[in-house]
């Protein structure tokens, strides 16, 4: 099997689980570290065993083949073109970027190089989100015509001792910043957006940071913070999507699927693992049908890339599916603002699947299986 040499730039708390994961997949194998912060990027490749260095640096070695890019989401488009400008693939946490109009900068210059480009989230590869696709795919829940997607809670204030940029700035808001997961999760299941509505609110106009140094802080709130719409798919399915950082309890599943024959209750979309049910004539537990279903593999796109580069086929977790998901919650919140429907720019593509059984740190295709 290929491996190929990965940097990390950004060694923020993310980091570390990607740096742990990588040792679970024979594809990757990360060669250096790079942050802002010099001595960020220190601990993080103390830690770790891995050598430490500036970010000019890491895109001169030759040994580097992909540039994980795990900075904040206002810096993924400068650090992504600068490693694409270096000759290396990127791949990068989610959001894409702030816009449509920033992701297709990415997008572009990835084309125009021949180099890959891929974007979290890979939870949809996961073992519980394969499993409920192929259950889609065998016809048990029929025609899908409808669903919903869930995402409500109280804030991250409650929690994080500096919540500023889940409420302003770009990547702000519950639908861009978890957005991601609950979109491409559908979009695994049911193919391509190709319209939404919506409608938003702003439920308060700051909020108090419970823990930390700043505890009792007030973080001002300039984006909305409770958006509901309705996505429509090529397909001709309708799913209704809610994310709110103004409900402080609930008993909605994140994610549940309809079709003419049935329906399935999906788990957490920020998560690989979880229980799928299907009803027929009542509810069943389904028994997870794939790998990667039994904790978290963040990293599991970006070794599917690797093989993808490595086998010549198209990776899963890629920008043009980063870029979709990207034009969904953007159009669902032109939406919002405007209060009209919204045609998606952008076509989509339903990722390929992958094969059932394997195990940990393989990726099996349907063509290889």
């Amino acid at each position: 099997m290929t491996t190929l040499g990965i940097g990390i730039v950004g060694c923020g708390v993310i980091s570390d689980i990607y740096l742990k994961n990588a040792a679970l997949f024979p594809q990757l194998e990360v060669r250096a570290v790079a942050d802002q912060r010099l001595e960020a990027a220190r601990e993080k490749g103390a830690a770790h065993g891995v050598p430490a260095m500036g970010t000019v640096a890491l895109l001169n070695r030759d040994d580097i083949d992909i540039v994980l890019n795990l900075t904040v989401p206002a810096a993924h488009v400068e650090v992504g073109l600068a490693a694409l400008a270096a000759g290396k693939h990127v791949y990068s946490e989610k959001p894409l970027a702030g816009s449509v109009a920033e992701a297709r900068q990415l997008t572009d210059a990835a084309a125009a190089r021949g180099l890959r480009l891929g974007c979290a989230p890979d939870t949809f590869l996961g073992g519980a989100h394969q499993t409920a696709r192929a259950l889609v795919d065998a016809g048990r829940i029929g025609r899908p015509t409808a669903g919903t997607a869930t995402l409500m809670l109280a804030g991250h204030e409650r929690w994080h001792p500096n919540p500023d940029f889940y409420y302003a700035g770009a990547g702000a808001g519950p639908l861009m910043d978890m957005g991601p997961y609950y979109v491409t999760a559908m979009v695994n299941l049911l193919g391509p957006v190709s319209r939404v509505t919506a409608m938003a609110a702003r439920g308060r106009e700051t909020r108090t940071i419970a823990t930390g140094p700043r505890a009792g802080e007030e973080v001002p709130v300039e984006v909305p913070t409770h958006i509901t719409g309705v996505m429509e798919f090529a397909s001709g399915a309708l799913v209704q999507i809610v994310t709110s950082f103004d409900v402080r309890a609930h008993r909605h599943m994140p994610l549940e699927l309809y079709g003419t024959e049935g329906s399935l209750l999906i788990p957490d979309p920020n998560r690989f693992d979880g229980t799928v049910e299907l009803f027929g004539s009542d509810w069943q537990a389904q028994e997870t049908s794939h790998a990667h279903g039994d904790g978290n593999y963040r990293g599991l796109g970006l070794a599917d890339m690797a093989a993808g580069i490595a086998e010549g086929r198209p990776h899963r977790a890629s920008g043009a599916l980063a870029l979709h998901a990207l034009d969904v919650m953007e159009s669902l919140l032109a939406s919002a603002e405007s209060g009209t429907a919204v045609t998606l720019s952008t076509p989509g593509e339903r990722p390929a699947p992958l094969a059932p059984g394997g195990h940990t740190g393989r990726i099996e295709t349907m063509e290889t299986a």
